[in-house]
Formats: structure tokens, sequence, C-alpha cells
């Protein structure tokens, strides 16, 4: 996992690329993306996450943050209310659109080859990370996420496992989830003045609970001089009255590691992010 430095224009001309490849998909591919937005809830919470809206993390000024959460708000109004029908699709940024200033959104932070800037509508990765991660607690299936490459901040009060969440970038690093059950479920996504506030709703209760399980976790040096991280993510399947029904593989991460594995604990506790 060697860093790899490109030039400047073959980062815009894969951009570019990739962009148009992702719109052709759109429009020619043989998948039916969710649409429908319906205000009336759908009765049945099956999974609910939030997570903080403004967190201190070394570096980074609270400016970029608080940007971020305007622009959460803004995603969060063109997801709120979707049903994914079966058969269906949801598409993450065929949902949202491309974030620009004319739609509102501001400068906030964004993380490029492990380094933090700022860029228009930055901070969209707390969305796509709240849905990865609500997902894997439902029956719906994740056919396309992106992990993150880079493992910018420390550990301290993580609450979920490394590698649990979904990076974005508008518009070929997409989120996309399908719904191959016999059930109709429906996305609630809300900003409260603290939290990003996440439910997948249903029109029927559930029938299976679930556990995220770390396995094969490790922090290595690399013959390029840095640090890797890795794991993988397994799922165990609960039926309701707590009986064990099976594991399932979810994903294997790799990331490199932009600071020391061992750092002080004051360190930590300053940087630290769930």
């Amino acid at each position: 996992m060697k860093p790899m430095n490109r030039s400047r224009w073959r980062l815009a001309a894969g951009v570019c690329y990739y962009r148009w490849k992702r719109h052709v998909q759109w429009l020619l591919g043989q998948k039916e993306y969710a649409r429908k937005r319906q205000t009336e809830l759908l009765p049945h919470i099956h999974f609910q996450h939030q997570s903080i809206l403004l967190r201190k993390l070394q570096d980074v000024e609270m400016w970029m943050q608080h940007n971020k959460v305007t622009n959460l708000r803004l995603a969060a109004q063109c997801l709120d209310g979707i049903v994914v029908q079966p058969g269906e699709t949801f598409s993450y940024w065929r949902l949202i659109g491309k974030p620009t200033r004319q739609k509102g959104y501001l400068d906030g932070m964004l993380l490029s080859h492990g380094r933090v800037m700022a860029g228009v509508g930055g901070g969209l990765c707390q969305l796509s990370n709240l849905l990865y991660w609500m997902t894997l607690h439902t029956p719906l299936s994740v056919t396309e996420r992106h992990r993150h490459s880079y493992d910018v901040f420390p550990d301290a009060n993580r609450t979920q496992p490394f590698g649990s969440g979904a990076t974005c970038f508008y518009n070929y690093l997409d989120l996309q989830i399908a719904n191959r059950t016999s059930r109709a479920f429906q996305l609630h996504v809300y900003v409260t003045d603290t939290h990003l506030v996440g439910e997948w709703r249903s029109d029927m209760p559930p029938t299976r609970k679930y556990e995220i399980v770390e396995k094969e976790h490790t922090m290595q040096p690399s013959l390029w001089g840095g640090y890797e991280r890795a794991n993988q993510l397994y799922r165990h399947v609960y039926a309701l009255d707590g009986e064990w029904l099976q594991e399932e593989w979810i994903t294997e991460n790799r990331a490199m590691m932009m600071y020391e594995p061992l750092l002080p604990e004051a360190v930590c506790r300053q940087s630290g992010q769930k």
C-alpha cells in the first residue's frame, strides 16, 4: 500500500473519466434505482444510529465542522423519506446530486490522500458512514462501498470497529444498497442541534438482530516506511430471542496510518473520533 504521488493533471483526468463512467452506468445500467420519497414514516424501526456533529480533532479548525453541519442538513433533506422497494437499489450520489455552492453547500473538511483540506460539500462522509453502519444491521445488501484508504485519527473514544465506515466522493465513490427482501424499507435521516440521526424503517417488524465483529486486526510497519492497519469484519446473525444463527463475512479493510500506532493517551483524547 505504498502511497502513490500522481500529477495534478492526471488526478483531474481520472476524476473526469470516472464521473463520466458513473453517469453512463446510471443511464444505461440494468438497476432500478429508488426515487420515491414519502413523508409518512413506515411503522417499524429496524435500526437507528446517531453520530455527534461537532468534535475536536487535532489540526482541524472548527469552522470546517460548523460548515459540515450545513452540508449534512442539505444532503439529509435529499435522502430523508426515500423508500427502497423490493428489487430497487439506493444510490447515495444519485439522490444527493453534486454538492455545489449554488445549492448552498459550504467548504467543509475533506480528506485527500491522508491530508485534511477544505472543499465544497466537505463532511458528507459522516452521512455515508452512518448509512453504511446502519445497513449492516438490516437485511438490506450493500452492493457498493468504498473503504477509507487512510486512517487519519487515533482510536480514542471510538465505539465502532475500525473500517466500519464508507468513504464517498462525487460521484464515482458511491454507496449503493440493494433491497433483496420482499418488504419495503424507508430511510429516515435528519440533523438535530447536536447529532446526525438515521433510521432504517420497514412496513414489517424485524425478524433478526445483528452484531458486527472485528477479526484479524493488525497494525504493522510497512516497507514504505509508515504503518498499515488491517482487519476483517463479520456479522453475527441472531433470532429475536437471542439464538445465534450464523456468521457472515462482510469485508476486509486496509489503510495507511497517518499517525504513530502508540500515541500518548492525552494526544489520543485530543484527536479521538467515534
